[in-house]
């Protein structure tokens, strides 16, 4: 079993905590104090719009966007109008269900992208260490991911007992968590006893607060370690904050007691991501193309309905044949293709271009080492097999930004597009540009400001068509360098 570390880099403006296996970065994790996510949050929400053509409304929870609510996630009778009706039944119509000016208690399920406003669930939902607490259900629920059949009966059997006991008090379904399979009676009844507790509070609130109101904020990232990153294999959690490993190790006795004795106050001078040089990891991961050690490379394009990652030999020759130089290409990728899904924290649809292969036994290997790689994923993941084009379609649930929209932006020199025209491309911009307002208009001159690339070419290489179309429109035409514009921007002032 492979052990990793935890590293948490708090300032606070930002939070940073690493995941490090055999010395390389795994997952990255990353919360600003200004910019945190809104997932698990609960707010008092005022119905601002329904709209029943969507079968959705738009619901008023004090954020710059109007949120969005789904027929399918209107809770009734203690489940969701998808749960109650069950899959691929008719759901009742939106306007039967919410109304304009009620107000709702709303959970968000995901995290405003990009345009998109954040998603809500009138199914409220709240995590524990080792139990997530439905208040409105009655339902007891075992995680997928524990062992067998018979385990899981015992275990809601168990649960049965404790949620009914009275020492625990309230009612309310559960869902076990992975990390609850080996916990005993009392633990679990202490995390019930503080679910209830938390929802009590959350009532008491939505009662006494007007609509837009927060009523309940997730843990904060720090908090988050210690509940949802630590398990079996995790060998120590080293925190480079005095103030947070004492508020940390006061949560973690409360909540997480196994976890508390790896804990580590780091106090080292240097800091603690350069252990493992994790920021020059943050930079690559932001990059188009990743190397990887055999000569190959990965380029990874992102784009808001999907990612493409292209797979491609580079400068790997070191196997006896062409087959295998591909086939060890292929592997490599699929091992680099998982963390960088971790890394990036890549969501949606993704499609995986490797390198063709003639044999299927080869293409078999590959899909099984890609979905090995993919099994150490804490998220959920679903992959087919090769299409009849030789692509790999998968999904990977995405509830939160991807590391490159968190830290970065669209370029304001392209637009995003990733390249701008050439300098040439831009004169003739420029020279079309010029005819369209000598139609139009009789100056005594007209002067061209752009960027120096774009003038000197214009004084060089395109001075023969520049002076043409001066004697053309029988007006001079001057130029002037501007060092702050970019390539593709330019004026042409009338003088």
């Amino acid at each position: 079993m492979l052990m990793h570390d935890i590293l948490v880099n708090w300032s606070p403006q930002e939070t940073r905590v690493a995941i490090v296996e055999n010395g390389a970065i795994q997952e990255l994790h990353v919360e600003r104090t200004l910019e945190r996510g809104l997932v698990g949050n609960i707010y008092a929400g005022r119905v601002a719009r329904v709209l029943p053509g969507m079968q959705s409304a738009f619901i008023d929870i004090g954020l710059e966007r109007a949120a969005f609510l789904h027929v399918a996630d209107v809770q009734i009778n203690g489940q969701t109008a998808r749960g109650h009706h069950g899959e691929g039944t008719t759901l009742p119509p939106i306007e039967k269900l919410v109304y304009e000016g009620q107000t709702l208690v709303v959970q968000v399920i995901k995290d405003p992208i990009g345009t998109k406003g954040a998603r809500l669930s009138t199914q409220i939902s709240i995590a524990g260490r080792l139990l997530v607490h439905l208040p409105q259900d009655d339902h007891i629920g075992i995680s997928q991911k524990i062992g067998s059949h018979e385990l899981r009966d015992q275990l809601r059997q168990r649960m049965t007992a404790l949620v009914g006991n009275r020492e625990t008090g309230g009612g309310g379904g559960f869902i076990l968590r992975t990390n609850a399979e080996d916990a005993s009676d009392a633990e679990l009844g202490d995390d019930i006893a503080y679910l209830r507790k938390t929802w009590a509070l959350i009532r008491e609130r939505a009662l006494k607060s007007p609509p837009g109101s927060l009523l309940f904020e997730d843990l904060s990232l720090v908090q988050r370690v210690l509940r949802d990153l630590v398990d079996d294999r995790t060998g120590s959690i080293r925190i480079d904050s005095r103030m947070q490993y004492d508020l940390l190790r006061e949560f973690g006795q409360l909540y997480t007691p196994g976890a508390v004795g790896r804990l580590q106050h780091y106090r080292g001078e240097r800091p603690i991501f350069d252990l493992y040089n994790i920021d020059q990891e943050i930079e690559r991961a932001l990059a188009r193309r990743v190397d990887l050690k055999s000569g190959g490379y990965l380029v990874v394009d992102q784009t808001e309905a999907l990612t493409t990652i292209d797979v491609n030999t580079g400068g790997f020759v070191g196997a006896r044949n062409f087959d295998d130089t591909i086939f060890k290409t292929n592997l490599e990728a699929a091992q680099a293709i998982a963390r960088q899904l971790r890394l990036r924290n890549l969501g949606g649809i993704i499609i995986i271009d490797f390198i063709d292969m003639t044999r299927s036994d080869h293409q078999e290997q590959v899909l099984l080492e890609l979905r090995k790689q993919l099994a150490r994923d804490r998220t959920k993941i679903t992959v087919s097999g090769f299409t009849q084009l030789g692509l790999v379609e998968m999904t990977r649930k995405r509830t939160r930004e991807s590391l490159a929209h968190m830290l970065c932006q669209p370029c304001p020199t392209c637009g995003g597009r990733g390249q701008v025209k050439t300098a040439r491309s831009v004169c003739y911009d420029i020279l079309r540009e010029i005819l369209r307002e000598a139609r139009q208009f009789n100056p005594k001159e007209f002067r061209v400001i752009a960027c120096p690339a774009v003038i000197e070419m214009l004084l060089d290489e395109e001075s023969p068509h520049l002076a043409g179309l001066s004697d053309f429109i029988g007006k001079p035409i001057s130029l002037q360098a501007e060092a702050t514009m970019n390539p593709e921007q330019y004026d042409i002032v009338l003088m």
